[in-house]
């Protein structure tokens, strides 16, 4: 059959991705506690097309995600860039994956167990060189110093969004980035917690106190002390309680650049 994306543009204009986006598919992720998590991915996948080309081949995408059945993870995904590249006969392939994942977690007193949800993306890019970035965003609670020094009785606090995106050259796990933005927080949250719970929540809440400008430079302190840890993007959003809008702070460092610097 005559193939129409192979029909020559001429327009001359080089579009930077063309692909297919929000497909749902089961991916494999590495779980620190039982090594292996089932889940499903949102995925987005794009090559470059050259301006003599009228169109992609959409299909090609799904097949190649075919030959990698059940095993889309991490380590995959620098090996189905390039089969993007060389079977689209693209000069740079990009892959987004975004994911749900859960960790389970006890409450700090009553040891109740429940199942936290974290949302995560994987970002890869190959061009000359391969890229790759591990997001996760960490849901946690935050109070407010200026509140807490102002008020005769209590403190506004808030939930808030911690976001870390990170390049590495050793391989980092979601739980330690988790572990690093509710270390940066003024508490953690839990899905399910006893009165007893909530007590020591709060109070440890209230003796911790945090700005969103605390937050991201306290996980940046600790990303910063991490040698794998390459290039970070780190930012907070406070869903205020108390005001109409959301407070907001993020900062981006690159490791690499600074040494060279140096």
């Amino acid at each position: 059959m005559y193939d129409i994306q192979n029909q020559p543009s001429k327009s001359g204009i080089t579009i930077d991705k063309v692909g297919v986006k929000n497909l749902s598919y089961p991916i494999t992720v590495r779980d620190r506690a039982k090594k292996i998590q089932y889940t499903i991915g949102s995925i987005n996948m794009y090559v470059n097309l050259p301006h003599q080309f009228r169109g992609t081949h959409m299909s090609r995408f799904i097949e190649i995600l075919n030959e990698y059945h059940r095993e889309i993870h991490i380590d995959t995904v620098s090996k189905i860039l390039q089969k993007m590249k060389t079977k689209l006969n693209a000069q740079e392939a990009h892959m987004e994956i975004r994911f749900p994942y859960f960790i389970e977690k006890k409450a700090p007193i009553s040891g109740a167990v429940s199942m936290m949800k974290y949302d995560c993306t994987y970002i890869g890019n190959l061009k000359e060189k391969k890229d790759f970035i591990l997001g996760v965003e960490i849901p946690v609670n935050s109070l407010c110093p200026c509140s807490k020094e102002i008020s005769e009785k209590s403190a506004h606090n808030q939930r808030s969004i911690i976001t870390i995106q990170a390049r590495f050259h050793k391989f980092v796990w979601i739980e330690e980035l988790i572990e690093v933005a509710e270390q940066s927080a003024s508490s953690p949250l839990y899905a399910l917690l006893k009165r007893k719970d909530e007590k020591y929540i709060t109070e440890y809440a209230y003796d911790h106190p945090m700005f969103v400008e605390d937050m991201v430079r306290t996980v940046a302190e600790k990303l910063n002390q991490d040698s794998r840890i390459e290039w970070y993007n780190v930012s907070s959003e406070n869903f205020e309680s108390i005001h109409n809008h959301s407070a907001y702070a993020s900062l981006e460092y690159d490791k690499r650049k600074d040494k060279i610097s140096r």
